[in-house]
């Protein structure tokens, strides 16, 4: 499975997070973004989640008020791309401890995070929600570290 992006919309059709695989310039990320938020909010929930888009298949999944949208190459199963996403909400909720549009807007970089350690360069690097929460709260603790390690030498006080 080759993901070509990887959009997270909300209701409104505004960009919450994305991740592009494949090179597009700005002007084409923008209409494509424009031209599928369209497609994927005024949807019925009644219909399925995939749409037959140019030469790929964008297969997206409402979850609350947010719309995770990925586009793959019509001969991946879109089944398997559901619940790469389904796995992704998964680890943000454990992660945020029941993530919210707000947690996504004012820690944006943890969001990419979780993805870039669940996929790489449009593959899926790692299949185990524990791993991908492991390996993130790895980092975390030596981001933390860094800090404290940074305002010890500045001469603060680490709180």
């Amino acid at each position: 499975m080759t993901i070509k992006f990887f959009l997270m919309l909300n209701r409104q059709g505004k960009t919450r997070l994305s991740k592009w695989y494949v090179p597009y310039q700005q002007k084409e990320r923008e209409r494509i973004i424009k031209e599928l938020a369209v497609q994927v909010t005024h949807r019925s929930s009644s219909m399925c989640n995939f749409i037959e888009w140019r030469e790929f298949t964008v297969v997206y999944k409402r979850y609350a008020s947010l719309y995770f949208v990925l586009c793959v190459d019509k001969s991946d199963n879109e089944l398997i791309t559901l619940e790469l996403i389904h796995r992704f909400v998964f680890i943000l909720d454990k992660y945020f401890g029941n993530v919210t549009e707000l947690d996504l807007i004012y820690d944006f970089s943890r969001a990419y995070l979780v993805l870039d350690e669940l996929l790489i360069a449009g593959e899926q690097q790692e299949s185990s929600a524990a791993e991908v929460l492991r390996s993130v709260d790895q980092q975390d603790e030596l981001h933390k570290a860094e800090l404290v390690e940074l305002a010890m030498n500045s001469g603060g006080n680490a709180s």
